[in-house]
């Protein structure tokens, strides 16, 4: 074979896998139109590969949002991977994003792939930062190390423990007194997810919306926790909802350009969590929010196509689907 067929082919091999690394929608008529959200799917256990698109069509069919996912891909198969923690490619998307949507668990990405996010925290852009986005990097060395704790440094906290026991103990959302009418809270009203509570201390600076009430049950009906717990952080004793822990936060965030980043964290956020209609506005609302635009009195938050919500679980992703399958 010639060089030049040679290289041409390589090329064209290496367009079309870049070119599936991702899914794109176009945005329909709405507020958000011309506006670029990038979403990033990249964990093992709350299935940020079915979020993800879920999230994108609804901003882009319903808000008028573009929007593009990027997966973690098994680098041999071409195949969405979650457990690929070193390996999102199409990650250059941020370059042009005006907001990033993240759900990620202890990602170690080659350089190659990490300056772009890296220059993306520090551009001023804002982030919105689902459940394990806390604690979304790890093992990172040389230039990016430092993002190692970037839960902590931006988002407003790392990880901590469980606070509600795992896979027993549910979440109601319970607004802050004095937030209710904060426009990110416009038609939130109900929120709740079968995820536990997470243990979780944002800094002085932040803005609690939202504390999570620890269920005694998996249902929303089920009655409120009541026992002592010791405190990972320092190890004194509480009750269980005395205080209840925040779940939902704003902050904003001095970059290295100079600029401050509007930052939106939950500590909510599994697929199954996202059946919840006022914890998909919360995201929605945040959207509006973080971009600049007015946010809705009640934002539409209705599916587009079928969602299931699968209950989260390490070694419980759909195996063998490329990007491609996500956009049906």
């Amino acid at each position: 074979m010639k060089l030049r067929t040679f290289l041409s082919l390589s090329l064209c091999l290496l367009t079309a896998t870049m070119a599936s690394a991702q899914i794109s929608f176009q945005g329909k008529e709405g507020p958000g139109k011309g506006k670029k959200i990038v979403l990033l799917a990249g964990d093992e256990e709350y299935r940020s590969e079915e979020v993800m698109p879920m999230l994108a069509k609804i901003l882009s069919e319903r808000h008028g949002f573009d929007t593009t996912v990027v997966f973690s891909i098994n680098a041999a198969s071409g195949e969405v991977d979650p457990e690929a923690k070193d390996n999102n490619p199409g990650l250059e998307a941020l370059d042009t994003a005006d907001l990033c949507i993240m759900l990620l668990r202890f990602r170690a990405w080659p350089d190659e792939q990490m300056k772009h996010f890296a220059a993306y925290a520090a551009s001023g852009k804002p982030i919105i930062g689902i459940r394990t986005s806390t604690h979304a990097f790890n093992g990172l060395k040389g230039l990016y190390a430092s993002f190692n704790s970037f839960g902590k440094n931006v988002l407003g906290e790392q990880w901590v423990s469980h606070w509600g026991k795992h896979k027993s103990e549910a979440t109601k959302g319970i607004i802050e007194p004095g937030q209710e009418q904060n426009a990110l809270l416009r038609g939130v009203k109900d929120i709740f997810g079968d995820t536990d509570v997470y243990e979780a201390y944002p800094p002085a600076d932040a803005k609690i919306l939202v504390r999570g009430e620890v269920l005694n049950g998996m249902t929303p009906e089920s009655p409120a926790a009541n026992y002592p717990k010791k405190r990972a952080s320092d190890k004194a004793e509480q009750g269980v909802n005395s205080p209840m822990m925040p779940v939902v936060w704003t902050r904003e965030v001095k970059t290295d350009s100079g600029k401050d980043a509007k930052i939106l964290t939950t500590t909510m956020g599994s697929s199954s969590d996202f059946r919840n209609d006022d914890l998909r506005r919360l995201i929605i609302n945040g959207a509006y929010w973080t971009t600049g635009l007015e946010v809705p009195a009640k934002a539409d938050v209705s599916f587009v196509g079928d969602f299931k919500g699968s209950f989260y679980g390490f070694k419980g992703y759909v195996k063998g689907l490329k990007p491609e399958d996500y956009k049906k």
